[in-house]
């Protein structure tokens, strides 16, 4: 999971709020919030840092707070995520993300600044997401269900990239790897305004853990 800056909403979502009776059902331009939403996350699910694309049957718009418990935020894009199918039409311990979390809240928003969510979470060798808190902690095991076998493994060989990256570059210079190896590392997996690759604010993690220690 990886901070998510929220940029303009759609002028139609604006206008949409204007009208009489309005809501998320007859929102008719849902494609432009789709499109704002993958744009703004730079293509990666707001949960498992999957990869989502644009369109109806490739990502899912998320209600942060849900639309049943929380109907006066259903319009809010601050409110709005983009998620990934998340195992839609699977049996509930195959499902993850928006899919598995339905109407549950979630203690953190990875969109809200104040929540500074990245400093919250951690990864383990085996690739699993981790929170010390415990209540959020048991929230990414049981609400998002974000350690399911693949998505671990996803984490995993991204983890083990960037170790293969720290030994080659060991080895290369004959010594410890110099701060700004690791910082001009770290500036190509998250620079640019294009695609980020999924997964990878594991390994955005991973640097900030080694330079913190430097």
């Amino acid at each position: 999971m990886r901070a998510i800056t929220k940029g303009a909403e759609p002028p139609s979502l604006t206008a949409h709020r204007q009208t009489p009776h309005c809501d998320y059902d007859n929102y008719a331009d849902k494609a432009a919030l789709r499109h704002a939403l993958v744009s703004e996350q730079r293509g990666i699910c707001c949960y498992c840092m999957g990869r989502i694309r644009n369109g109806p049957t490739s990502m899912k718009i998320e209600h942060w707070q849900c639309r049943h418990w929380y109907q006066d935020k259903q319009l809010n894009y601050s409110n709005l995520l983009g998620a990934c199918l998340g195992g839609n039409g699977q049996p509930p311990h195959l499902q993850h993300c928006d899919t598995r979390k339905g109407d549950q809240d979630l203690k953190w928003n990875p969109a809200d600044p104040s929540h500074s969510i990245e400093s919250r979470l951690r990864y383990e060798p085996d690739g699993s997401i981790r929170s010390n808190d415990d209540e959020f902690d048991r929230q990414l095991d049981q609400v998002l269900n974000l350690n399911l076998a693949f998505l671990k493994n996803n984490r995993k060989g991204v983890l083990d990239a960037v170790l293969s990256w720290w030994r080659h570059e060991k080895a290369r210079l004959r010594g410890p790897v110099p701060r700004s190896r690791y910082e001009a590392e770290r500036n190509r997996r998250i620079g640019g305004v294009g695609e980020l690759q999924p997964f990878s604010q594991v390994v955005v993690w991973w640097i900030e853990q080694r330079l913190a220690r430097m």
